[in-house]
């Protein structure tokens, strides 16, 4: 799946389209107007789109309605993560945990610690356990069993940019 992922990705065109599908469902024909492309330029990038699992059609007789799933490139970065494996004592904290961990930054503020970045990439990080968000932060999970932590980088995504200008 990832080869054509990959290629699915390579293309502006079809960059265009998945940002369009990620709005709305939409049929081929109103795709390609929207593009200004047509139905047989915009069928074959659907194609591609399709086998790599970005975009599903449903069959409305004639019709075939588009959608996206942009969930599958979630999973192919998943899948890039790097892993590593830690040894700590049972009830030790996650914080303990990614002490061990090389390429963890944490930075102590006001007697609570931080972590301020991974592998050198500053930003807001949450973090699962055993596919779960925990109730707790870092410093106060305690972790009694063999479990999968997971860090996750929060990435900004504009899903809608507003201006807003004072009436004068």
């Amino acid at each position: 799946m990832s080869n054509d992922l990959f290629k699915a990705l390579s293309s502006t065109t079809r960059l265009k389209m998945l940002r369009i599908l990620a709005k709305n469902e939409m049929h081929i024909a109103g795709l390609a107007r929207e593009l200004d492309l047509s139905n047989p330029v915009v069928a074959r990038h659907v194609n591609i789109l399709e086998t790599a699992g970005l975009i599903e059609r449903k069959k409305f007789g004639k019709t075939h309605v588009l959608r996206s799933r942009i969930e599958n490139i979630d999973k192919l970065m998943n899948s890039l993560a790097d892993t590593c494996e830690v040894n700590v004592p049972k009830g030790a904290s996650i914080l303990e945990a990614l002490k061990k961990v090389s390429g963890v930054e944490v930075k102590e503020v006001r007697d609570k610690e931080f972590v301020i970045s991974i592998d050198g990439e500053q930003g807001f990080y949450m973090y699962e356990v055993n596919g779960k968000p925990p109730d707790t932060t870092v410093q106060d999970f305690k972790i009694e069993k063999d479990s999968t932590i997971e860090w996750k980088k929060l990435v900004p995504v504009t899903r809608k940019r507003i201006i807003v200008k004072i009436d004068t």
